[in-house]
């Protein structure tokens, strides 16, 4: 017979669960619209255009992929499309891509202030960011400027 292994902790109530599993779902859909958004406006800052090629090769989708996620974008009103001349955000993806980016970069420096090397702070800010609370990216924010002062 199997042992059953002791929790350190009590497990939490059910509503808590399901409040937590719930923002991390929700978080997992937004996530990949966020890393679209936030691409597309480093790629236009980059080189002054975002094209469909270049989000396939940077995300290492194919470009069928791209193209569906771009319908989707162009549907929330996040980017417009223009034959020929690629893909520009609309005022809205425009202040989704600055809010993930700028989210990014708590991240990231929170994690550099803990003494993680500069690639894997990137790295895992990446997919960290999508997934903090407002609450705890203040108290990285706070963080790392007492520590910067």
């Amino acid at each position: 017979m199997a042992r059953k292994a002791k929790s350190a902790e009590p497990l939490v109530e059910p509503e808590v669960h399901v409040a937590s599993f719930r923002q991390t779902r929700n978080n997992r859909r937004t996530e990949i619209i966020e890393d679209y958004v936030e691409l597309v406006a480093d790629l236009i800052a980059d080189a002054g255009e975002a094209r469909q090629i270049d989000i396939a090769r940077r995300l290492g989708v194919a470009q069928p992929t791209v193209a569906k996620m771009l319908k989707r974008l162009a549907a929330d009103g996040l980017i417009v499309q223009r034959p020929y001349r690629g893909i520009f955000l609309t005022e809205e993806g425009n202040a989704l891509a600055l809010r993930v980016r700028e989210r990014h970069q708590v991240v990231e420096s929170f994690l550099r202030a803990l003494g993680i090397g500069e690639d894997i702070a990137r790295i895992d800010a990446e997919g960290i960011e999508h997934h903090v609370s407002d609450e705890t990216l203040s108290a990285f924010r706070k963080f790392v400027a007492a520590r910067d002062q």
